[in-house]
């Protein structure tokens, strides 16, 4: 087979990411890279001399390249990738792929209409932490799960035109959905506006999402926080297990605590408790980039016209959770269902 013919819009903060990565790939041919701004172009021409740059999309996607990989601000995903699908194209979109459902729910319709791979960025779906996890709550180890409680803050980077959940928390959303092997039903959230407050704009969130089968999840986002913590407790009903990926060796702990409760006999007698306390423990994980890991299923998808992990459904489910969060915080924290 020929090289897959690549062309990536946008080079600010992420796309340099895909240059690299897609470079990288034998069976891809990065052919164009396209941004509005003529700085970013002329660094892409110096370290990439042999990649043509535009400013223009649609001199990009009349283009003979096979698939765009988008990496630009969240508000232009959505018109971006339906002019790539129209134009033929495969597409890799980054996170979060609409700021609507209704956005979200066109890419879909579009891809499918176009025989098209859609395919979203949601990067934490290939890491190789999380698919351990995965398979380590898919095995009964860690027994029912009962919650799961996940922290993503920094000092940082402020957007200028959508809030922290819908920059932060489409991470923690896929995470979640991945692993557990559940949709979202509902949704609480809140939050704080304390540094764009004439745009309105939060800057900190609490979400609660309740899964079937009772699970629950709460999920703390900010970018106004002094440590940069991305990190996830799972707790199960014989085991417990924290993910932690800004750990420099062991991203997985497993730790053999918990409490059984004994029902009593009769009415008159107490329960009893019975506590455990195993120490944690390292859970061996074979490391692989994530991104790296996530464009060549991207490449693999188009060779033998393959649903991707991380398809447009994907997306649209996290785009449905992320509008139901975005209700919840509008309305006081009130319980929003996910549509």
């Amino acid at each position: 087979m020929q090289p897959v013919q690549i062309g990536i819009i946008g080079c600010g903060y992420w796309g340099p990411n895909h240059v690299r990565v897609f470079e990288e790939l034998p069976e891809a041919t990065l052919s164009w890279v396209c941004d509005r701004r003529e700085d970013r172009l002329t660094a892409m021409r110096t370290r990439h001399p042999q990649v043509r740059t535009t400013c223009s999309v649609a001199e990009l996607l009349a283009s003979a390249v096979d698939a765009v990989v988008i990496a630009t601000p969240i508000a232009t995903h959505a018109e971006l990738a339906m002019h790539a699908l129209c134009a033929g194209k495969h597409v890799l979109l980054e996170k979060p792929m609409a700021t609507t459902v209704e956005e979200a729910e066109a890419l879909v319709a579009m891809g499918q209409r176009q025989h098209r791979v859609l395919m979203i960025g949601h990067t934490f779906e290939y890491n190789p932490a999380v698919e351990t996890l995965r398979q380590l709550i898919a095995s009964g180890e860690l027994g029912d799960i009962y919650y799961v409680n996940s922290t993503r803050v920094n000092l940082g980077l402020f957007q200028p035109d959508v809030n922290v959940i819908w920059d932060l928390a489409p991470h923690d959303v896929s995470i979640l959905q991945f692993i557990l092997g559940q949709e979202v039903n509902s949704v609480c959230a809140t939050g704080g506006i304390y540094i764009q407050r004439a745009a309105g704009i939060h800057d900190m969130a609490h979400l609660t999402l309740h899964f079937s089968g009772e699970i629950l999840a709460n999920v703390h986002v900010s970018w106004l926080d002094p440590c940069k913590i991305r990190r996830a407790t799972v707790v199960g009903s014989r085991k417990m297990v924290v993910y932690d990926d800004v750990a420099p060796d062991h991203k997985l702990m497993i730790y053999d605590k918990g409490v059984v409760y004994s029902a009593p006999a009769n009415a008159n007698v107490s329960g009893c408790l019975t506590y455990r306390h195993g120490e944690g423990i390292p859970y061996p994980v074979v490391w692989h980039e994530p991104l790296k890991a996530e464009c060549q299923h991207f490449i693999d998808c188009i060779r033998n016209n393959r649903t991707p992990r991380s398809s447009g459904e994907d997306g649209l489910r996290v785009v449905r959770v992320l509008a139901a969060a975005q209700r919840s915080l509008r309305n006081g924290g009130n319980r929003e269902l996910v549509r």
